[in-house]
Order: structure tokens, then sequence, then C-alpha cells
């Protein structure tokens, strides 16, 4: 079910998650890590990424989430040899596997069912999140200004669930401030005060 090399990030669609990688964490476990281009039935797709697909300075789209595992649990349901014998190569942030296998699934008692990746918005922060605000919050864009609901930041979570082919994810979205703005076309200038 589970082929190695069978997708690509740069060929990801909306709704399909690619197991890009794993790597040997402490305490004998890996983490593995999946992408997915979250398009949410609720909200409409993002024509700028969408529109600059081919400019480097937008990202794949694609949302990430990872996963502790033990190695042993991991090769059982992935039929992926996650062990010390297994394919892993050195890199600066340890030993690596890659996988970029597309939409990846497995049998859990008797019933196929597929990691997706949840998100979660909140403007209450972890520990971690409070001490790295800059890199935690979210923003319009990697350097843009902060996103915020009700004035307060807002913290995009991701995890990864299982759930049967074509299950709708309950994601959460909260509703930005700036998605709240609204501007009549007319603020009362009169075209005698503009200056032509």
């Amino acid at each position: 079910m589970n082929k190695l090399n069978s997708g690509r990030l740069e060929d990801l669609q909306p709704n399909q998650v690619l197991l890009l990688t794993a790597r040997k964490v402490s305490n004998g476990k890996i983490q593995l890590e999946f992408a997915e281009k979250i398009q949410a039935k609720d909200r409409p797709m993002n024509a700028l990424s969408l529109l600059n697909a081919s400019d480097s300075r937008f990202s794949s789209g694609a949302r990430r989430a990872w996963v502790t595992a033990e190695p042993a649990d991991a090769s059982e349901r992935l039929g992926i040899n996650f062990g010390d014998d297994g394919e892993w190569y050195d890199t600066e942030k340890g030993e690596m596997m890659d996988l970029m296998i597309l939409n990846p699934g497995v049998d859990l008692n008797g019933t196929e069912v597929y990691f997706k990746v949840l998100i979660q918005e909140t403007t209450e922060a972890t520990e971690w999140q409070l001490d790295n605000i800059e890199r935690a919050a979210k923003r319009a864009g990697k350097e843009g200004d902060f996103i915020t609901a009700n004035g307060q930041y807002i913290f995009s979570n991701t995890s990864t669930v299982l759930a049967p082919k074509g299950a709708e994810i309950a994601h959460t979205f909260l509703e930005s401030d700036n998605q709240r703005i609204a501007v009549s076309s007319n603020q009362g200038v009169e075209t005698s005060e503009l200056d032509f």
C-alpha cells in the first residue's frame, strides 16, 4: 500500500498527503514528517499561492506535521524498515531517511485509514510559542504583519490524524481581525476634495 518515492512535494495537490522523511530522534524514537495541501471545504482556495506557484519565494503551500514513533511499530504499520539497518543517511540534523510516500495509509482492524494533517488555530499559546512569538505566531506571509483574532496573536498548530478515505477533517480556523474590516464604497469624500 505504501510505496516509497510514489510522490513529490512539488506535485502535491490539495488534500493529498505526502510522508516526506523519517529522522532518528532521542530515546531510540523516530520522527515522521507529513505534508498536506489543505483545502478545507469551508475555506476558499488561496488565489495568491495558485497564481505564484512558480515563484520560489512562495512555499509549496503544504502544511507540515510531525509524529514521533517507535521504529518497530512504525515499521510494522507502514511496511518500511526503520531499524538501524534501514536506509538511513547522515545529515546535520542527524540520521534521516527519504520516504516520499503519497497518501500513506494503514490497515486498522480491517479498515484502510489514511494519515491527514489537522490544523487547529488558537489564541492560547504554549510556553514555547510565548517564548518564540516572532517564529510561532501566524503572519501574513513569511515576514508579513502578524495576524490577530480579537487583538490576540493566532497560533496555528498541526497534528496528524487517521481518517477513512474521503473523510472531511474538521480543522479549526479563527476569523482574523483583518477579515472583519469592512469599508463602504463611499466614505463621505466629495470628488471636489480629491487631488487629480
